[in-house]
C-alpha cells in the first residue's frame, strides 16, 4: 500500500512537472524518453493516465518495461493494458495517438531484454529483486 502511494505521488509530481515546464523538464528520465500513457482501469472503466519511461522504440512501435521498480507483482497499469489493450499515447512535446498494447511474445523479449538492461543498467537490477519474469509491453500505432 504505502509503495503504491509513493508510485502514485511521484507520478503526480511527474505530471506538474511536465505541465508548468511545457515539458522542457521531465521529458527524460535516466536516459530514456517519458511519455505520458493512458489506459482504462480493468475493473472501474476510468481513465488512468500515468508516466512512464521507454528503453527502446523500434520504429512506430514504443516498448515500455512493466518492472514497478523490481516489486514481486506487476504494475497496475500493466493488468489495465492486458484487459483494456486500446491506449492512448503522448511522448513528451508531441500529440496523442491511439496504440494498442500488447505483452510482447517470448522471442520478442529475448531479443529485446538484452538491449535494454545494457543500455539501462537499474533494469538489471529490478530483475535481480524480483522473482517474476518483467513483461514487456509493446505499444504499436492504431491502423
Amino acid at each position: 500500500m504505502a509503495r503504491d502511494r509513493m508510485f502514485k505521488a511521484m507520478n503526480a509530481a511527474h505530471g506538474v512537472l511536465l505541465r508548468v515546464t511545457r515539458g522542457r523538464l521531465g521529458g527524460r528520465a535516466g536516459g530514456m524518453p517519458v511519455l505520458e500513457l493512458t489506459t482504462t482501469g480493468r475493473r472501474s472503466g476510468r481513465a488512468h493516465t500515468l508516466r512512464l519511461t521507454s528503453p527502446i522504440q523500434e520504429g512506430s512501435t514504443i516498448v515500455l518495461v512493466a518492472s514497478r521498480g523490481g516489486d514481486d507483482r506487476n504494475p497496475d497499469w500493466y493488468f489495465n493494458v492486458c484487459a483494456n489493450p486500446d491506449v492512448q499515447v503522448r511522448p513528451t512535446g508531441k500529440d496523442w495517438q491511439a496504440m494498442r498494447a500488447r505483452t510482447a511474445t517470448q522471442e520478442e523479449r529475448d531479443r529485446l531484454w538484452p538491449r535494454i538492461v545494457a543500455d539501462n543498467r537499474w533494469y538489471r537490477g529490478y530483475e535481480r529483486r524480483t522473482e517474476r519474469l518483467i513483461p514487456l509491453v509493446l505499444l504499436e500505432p492504431v491502423t
